[in-house]
């Protein structure tokens, strides 16, 4: 195989399906969210041959779907679980500090207060030990700083778009947002730049077993529809809300009880930056969970709900109940209301909900939110737990697998080290950060276009601008889309493994639901990119336009329908898969 990169391409893709069809790995995860892509970080990481495989595209189902929040679960607190806040304070930090400062930036909330005395005293010290955690977690000094405490005129000035008799006063605290995609791509990038065979838009459609055992699974490349026989001492299967369906792939006779996932859906909603006035975000208690008003650069992300789902888990989509739903919320304190009219895209996606078993058999380990048990002899699933607590999560999987392997003393032998493990982009990105100014004097960029671009690539911002040097072409901002350059376009291609346009619409980029017509306008412009990278002829191209085109009006019409089921429907009436 070529010399270790963390570059993804088509290239590398196709030698990882090959390379995985020869000898045999250690360890074969199954599911490229960021549970997955962390265990095969974790797992390659530690010396483990290991490959990884994904159905669809890198944080193809639930990881791009979230609230893009990196957060210890505030709420949690009410609930008494302190070491589970304590447990995701602690990786916060790690996240914001050092193993990804490019993609999690701190975040202020406001938590407005209905009632001057007992509110703000018992929400005082639930946000107290909120700090508390996070200062313990971080060895004695927190990432972010800790909660101060505002009259109403005081918190208006800070969120003057709130409404006066909405609140008597608030308290902000701090959390932090991440792209969570991005996040996903750079943990698969890191572990692939460590040796992981990685490869997405590849489906396992059978394990492989010796009498009871599983040795390996039977992967089919979607782009060409061939299959690969991949050999593993040890498969971890961490597909979310597929889980069921993943593990059910195992004989009746090998397979014991596994997991059991209900899905709940969440949607969010999406406003232009200038319709809500307002300098931190917003943190609501509902009747039924919490809402969260959240500020990026150029628009706020409003969500999320939290219903049962009952259909296919591959469609979640935002009905017409849905968004007015969380417009109501969001009303209930905004000076001004939110319309339909406002709103420029909206998104769902299903949190994996574990099941309890009837019985704690001892092949099981339970850990707070997540669970990793054996499916059967050689097979592991894990599920549940949160994007925040993923390395937490990965640890333990790539533990319970070496404890299976080696026995009880192997994990010890070997520990994690991604605690340690800086993602691609983080190591140098506080010293390009220094720099940003001088960067964006001598290529002739504005400060915030350079902030943009490191806020995406970190350290690997002189790559961009090298490729921007060689092809000025690429230097130029997309026309329908200015505030992505053409060469983030092409990068998707040459190092993070696009191979479709919804993969560059969807999560290389986030025009899937910036823009009110979900990138439409630019999808001439990138596709000519992405097809002159791919070799695309002219009759691929329209058929990769037309797959996206059918894409985004599935997804308007299921906005326009009342229930899950009508909603489900109408997006399949226009839904085609993208071209292979």
């Amino acid at each position: 195989m070529s010399i270790v990169t963390t570059a993804l391409t088509v290239r590398s893709r196709q030698e990882a399906l090959t390379e995985m069809g020869t000898g045999e790995l250690d360890i074969l995860v199954v599911g490229g969210g960021v549970t997955g892509a962390g265990i095969a970080l974790d797992a390659a990481s530690r010396g483990l041959r290991t490959g990884i495989v994904e159905a669809t595209d890198w944080a193809g189902g639930t990881s791009q779907w979230s609230s893009k929040l990196v957060h210890g679960g505030l709420r949690y607190l009410y609930q008494l679980n302190f070491p589970l806040v304590a447990e995701a304070l602690k990786e916060r930090g790690l996240l914001l500090t050092s193993l990804a400062p490019h993609l999690v930036k701190a975040q202020p909330f406001l938590w407005p207060l209905k009632t001057p005395v007992i509110e703000r005293s018992y929400s005082a010290i639930g946000v107290g030990m909120y700090d508390a955690l996070a200062q313990f977690g971080g060895g004695g000094s927190s990432a972010v700083p800790h909660q101060k405490h505002y009259g109403r005129a005081g918190a208006l000035e800070l969120f003057p778009g709130m409404r006066e008799d909405a609140l008597v006063g608030a308290i902000r605290f701090y959390d932090a947002r991440v792209d969570d995609a991005r996040l996903v791509l750079d943990l698969v990038r890191t572990a692939a730049g460590l040796g992981a065979l990685a490869a997405n838009r590849a489906k396992v459609v059978e394990y492989v077993t010796e009498g009871e055992r599983v040795v390996g699974a039977v992967v089919e490349d979607a782009e060409t529809g061939q299959r690969v026989s991949v050999r593993a001492r040890y498969v971890v299967n961490a597909t979310g809300v597929w889980t069921e369906q993943t593990q059910n792939l195992v004989p009746d006779a090998a397979r014991q009880d596994g997991l059991r996932v209900l899905a709940s859906k969440g949607i969010h909603i999406v406003v232009p930056r200038e319709r809500i006035r307002g300098e931190a975000g917003l943190f609501l208690r509902t009747e039924v969970s919490v809402l969260f008003v959240i500020p990026w650069d150029r628009y706020w992300v409003i969500g999320t709900t939290d219903t049962p789902w009952h259909e296919d888990v591959a469609s979640p989509v935002a009905t017409s109940r849905d968004i007015d739903y969380v417009l109501e919320q969001a009303n209930s304190v905004l000076a001004e209301p939110l319309t339909r009219d406002d709103i420029i895209g909206t998104y769902a996606g299903l949190r994996p909900l574990l099941q309890p078993h009837d019985d704690d058999a001892s092949s099981t380990k339970v850990s707070r939110e997540h669970t990793v048990t054996e499916v059967a002899p050689g097979l592991a699933a894990i599920a549940g737990g949160k994007l925040t607590t993923y390395r937490v999560m990965a640890e333990d999987a790539v533990d319970f697998a070496l404890t299976q392997l080696e026995g009880p003393k192997a994990a010890e032998a070997r520990p994690s080290i991604t605690e340690r493990t800086p993602l691609v982009g983080a190591a140098g990105y506080p010293a390009w950060q220094s720099q940003a100014h001088r960067v964006a004097a001598e290529h002739a960029l504005s400060p915030e276009r350079v902030q943009h671009l490191l806020d995406r690539y970190g350290d690997e911002l002189p790559d961009l601008l090298a490729t921007m040097t060689a092809r000025p072409e690429l230097a130029r901002p997309l026309e329908h889309a200015p505030d992505y350059l053409r060469v983030e376009i092409a990068y998707a291609v040459t190092h993070e493994g696009a191979l479709h346009l919804e993969d560059v619409l969807c999560r290389r980029t986030r025009l899937d639901y910036e823009v009110r017509d979900r990138g439409l306008a630019a999808l001439d412009e990138i596709g000519a990119i992405v097809a002159d990278l791919l070799g695309w002829d002219a009759e691929r191209l329209g058929a990769e336009q037309g797959a996206y085109r059918d894409r985004v009006e599935g997804i308007m019409a299921a906005e326009r329908q009342p229930d899950d089921a009508s909603a489900v429907a109408a997006l399949h009436h226009h839904d085609t898969a993208p071209a292979a």
